[in-house]
């Protein structure tokens, strides 16, 4: 057997070698996120616009993310770095035959019954070729660089290139909803993301050329790393843990910003863009934050999120910073925990692909299986509180200084809610407290429970103390903090339906109010006169009422709804007329028909009333052509927008749809979005009439009877529209610059941006 002649010469000066590795895996990284928004905002049309769709998104890339480390790992058994070059050059070539991404119809249409396996199954056979040998990129160049630079200092090290990586992922991500997006089209992305991935192709065959060089420098090629000690299993079993709090946490944090906080657009990118973040700094040679500090400002921040993170009422500009900085300090600590216990450059690809494992079991906790255990979104407090069990233990014995801490926390705990219990008893004593205490004992407790998340923060080294101490607050304040008589909840993969009873000031004593995260869709009063009255943006006062009423005025009406809510529009239903709501949620439809919660369909309706279940631009497709008087297009889930809806494309098919003199409303009422001049554009070039109105609340009191509502309406003919210019709450449109939204071009920011500077309608 012969013996290997080791190159003991010195090492000649190479400062292109990393620059180019660096260059390569950024590139990677970029790709891989810039494609996540781009391919999930493809597939929305099929989905409408319910913020599970990029969560349960974030499974599948996950998912591939597993499979590309999982093939990374794999093909470092074939000792020779040539060949491993060539296989992966290889499969690179394969997968641009997926090129330019696009989802393919082989599945069909989603059933919306079970749309999240529609939903994996239609992202694994479009793009996930692409994307998980894309995915591989950050492990695989890593193992080459630590067998290409042994000798060199910076080899002994290679999970430096990591940072690089998720650099690259951070400003991809940032810069798809403020640069990408609103200056390139749909087609446009897809060809240049084309571009990029030939670019990263160049990349690796100049890598692949350095490994060459290095053989005819060296005459042997880089030898495979010394075999150090296999990881123990233990020691797995705390990586996945650490990788998979934090990719829980995200998609968490993101449920809970959006459905109980205040919905918005772009909440997703903020904590993955943070969730990259975390990830450059915990792999840093030299930390900007070291892991001492990160456990300080972690013990503090999470005791207070778990204290706040129950009282949905608090005020949402606090809840939304205490909640995020909450969450970036959770997940740097178990980064940064994480990269403490990586092991030697051989067992690199092993490291990753445990990581991604951990990454796959909390996406698919929050994203998959909570929906189906949970009613509400109870995984993020629920996450947040038993990531404390991966602080530190200690050493020795819980003495009394801990004991009492715990104590003391639990005697805090149960202050607020034995007061509540108390009062929910008396009636005198709750009048006599409300009198002393008029903001109620939300706020009361809030204060009450500071002093036991001072004693979360002293008892910090102590990991199963500190996540006592965090149960114990969560658990009163969650106690405490029930908001409304919630008389029912329901979750889908939609969203999170709640019906509540309350006592309304015009609507009476029994009202049930609908709830969709922080959004109210609909409100009846269950007794007296009102009992079949339309209420918030369906009163007769609003725009959509008085539409209602000037076309049932012409005659017997075909009218269908885009949005099914409490089932308000049912209301305006006479036996001569017909009316089909179309409705993507079979929950929502559910529940709308159940005379225990609503009863407008049930009862106030004169004659059957039609769901069509289904996405809207999917569904409408199938209807007659010229057979609707009034269509009106009211689809909002917690504020966040269906966008395919209001495109040119989309009002043209509504157009289609109507009679010579039918109308199309678009209901526009958004707190966070300018999407009225958007729509007037798409009028403007489709050159059809149209008409604008806000309209206001006008009650002295606060009420679910009426709602501020803002609409444009549409005709294909001016004759569609002469009534209702009669009527002088609705002005026309003039011209507009906006650029008018197609299923090829939607920015998003631009509208946000008009919302926080907003310009008046053009008007005439």
């Amino acid at each position: 057997m012969s013996e290997t002649t080791i190159d003991t010469a010195p090492l000649p000066a190479d400062r292109l070698t990393p620059i180019l590795f660096a260059v390569a895996i950024f590139t990677s990284a970029s790709l891989v996120f810039v494609v996540q928004p781009m391919v999930t905002k493809l597939v929305l049309p099929m989905l409408g616009g319910s913020p599970s769709v990029w969560n349960t998104s974030m499974v599948f890339f996950q998912t591939a993310l597993l499979a590309g480390y999982g093939y990374a790992h794999a093909v470092q058994k074939v000792r020779s770095i040539k060949a491993q070059v060539g296989i992966h050059l290889a499969l690179l070539a394969a997968a641009a035959l997926f090129l330019p991404l696009h989802i393919n119809g082989w599945l069909g249409d989603p059933n919306p019954s079970t749309p999240i396996w529609w939903l994996l199954a239609t992202l694994t056979l479009s793009v996930g070729a692409p994307f998980a040998v894309l995915s591989a990129t950050a492990p695989l160049l890593q193992a080459w660089y630590a067998r290409v630079r042994v000798g060199y200092p910076d080899g002994q090290n290679p999970y430096v290139l990591y940072a690089a990586s998720n650099l690259g992922s951070f400003l991809a991500l940032l810069s798809y909803p403020i640069l990408i997006e609103p200056l390139t089209t749909l087609s446009g992305q897809r060809w240049g993301w084309t571009g990029g991935y030939g670019v990263f192709v160049v990349l690796v065959v100049a890598l692949a050329l350095v490994v060459w060089s290095r053989r005819l420098d060296r005459t042997a090629e880089p030898a495979p790393l010394e075999k150090s000690e296999p990881i123990a299993w233990r020691d797995k079993g705390m990586l996945v843990l650490l990788a998979a709090a934090p990719s829980s946490l995200m998609l968490g944090v993101t449920a809970h910003l959006s459905t109980d906080v205040a919905s918005a657009p772009f909440l997703w990118v903020i904590p993955l863009a943070l969730y990259l973040l975390t990830f450059v700094i915990a792999f840093q040679s030299r930390p900007w934050i070291p892991l001492p500090i990160t456990l300080i400002i972690q013990a503090a921040v999470g005791a207070v999120c778990v204290l706040l993170v129950a009282f949905r009422s608090a005020n949402w500009g606090m809840a939304f910073g205490i909640n995020i900085l909450a969450f970036f300090f959770t997940t740097l600590m178990c980064h940064q925990l994480l990269a403490a216990r990586r092991p030697a450059p051989d067992r690199l690809t092993e490291f990753y692909l445990l990581m991604s494992l951990g990454g796959v079991v909390g996406g698919a906790f929050t994203a998959l299986v909570a929906p189906v255990i949970f009613d509400m979104v109870w995984e993020y407090p629920l996450v947040l509180v038993l990531v404390g069990l991966l602080r530190p233990w200690g050493r020795g014995r819980i003495d009394g200084q801990y004991i009492g801490a715990l104590v003391a926390a639990g005697v805090v705990a149960a202050a607020p809610v034995l007061l509540s219990v108390w009062l929910d008893s008396n009636d005198e004593a709750r009048g006599f407290f409300y009198r002393v205490f008029p903001l109620g004992m939300s706020q009361l407790a809030m204060v009450i429970l500071v002093p036991a998340a001072i004693c979360a923060f002293l008892t910090r080294d102590r990991a199963l103390v500190f996540t006592a101490i965090l149960v114990m607050i969560s658990l009163s304040s969650q106690w405490i903090a029930r908001g409304y008589d919630w008389s029912y909840s329901e979750r889908s993969f939609f969203g999170v339906m709640r019906v509540a009873n309350i006592n309304d000031a015009m609507l009476g004593r029994n009202t049930h109010v609908l709830m969709h995260g922080t959004t109210l869709h609909g409100a009846q009063a269950q007794t007296g006169d009102n009992r079949c009255a339309p209420t918030l943006y369906y009163n007769v006062n609003t725009p959509i009422g008085q539409s209602a009423l000037m076309i049932r005025g012409r005659g017997p009406a075909n009218i269908g709804v885009v949005g099914q809510g409490s089932g308000a529009m049912a209301a305006y239903k006479r036996p001569q007329d017909r009316l089909t709501f179309f409705e993507i949620d079979p929950m929502v439809n559910r529940l709308s028909r159940d005379p225990r919660w609503f009863s407008y369909i049930s009862d106030c309706a004169e004659g059957p009333v039609q769901t069509v279940l289904g996405d809207a631009r999917l569904t409408l497709n199938q209807q007659p052509v010229g057979s609707y008087d009034l269509l009106i297009i009211d689809a909002f889930s917690s504020d966040a927008v269906p966008t395919h809806l209001l495109t040119v494309e989309a009002i043209r098919g509504y157009l289609r749809l109507l009679k010579p003199n039918g109308v199309v409303l678009l209901h526009l009422s958004n707190r966070n979005l300018d999407i009225t001049l958007p729509s007037i554009a798409a009028a403007q070039a489709l050159g059809v009439p149209a008409l604008h109105q806000i309209s206001y609340d006008t009650s002295e009191v606060s009420s679910m009877a009426e709602a501020a509502t803002e609409a444009i309406i549409l005709s294909p003919s001016e004759a569609g529209l002469a009534d209702f210019r009669r009527d002088n709450r609705w002005r026309g449109v003039g011209e507009t610059t906006v650029r008018p939204w197609t299923d090829d071009y939607v920015n998003l920011f631009g509208s946000l941006w008009r919302s926080q500077f907003p310009e008046p309608p053009p008007g005439r």
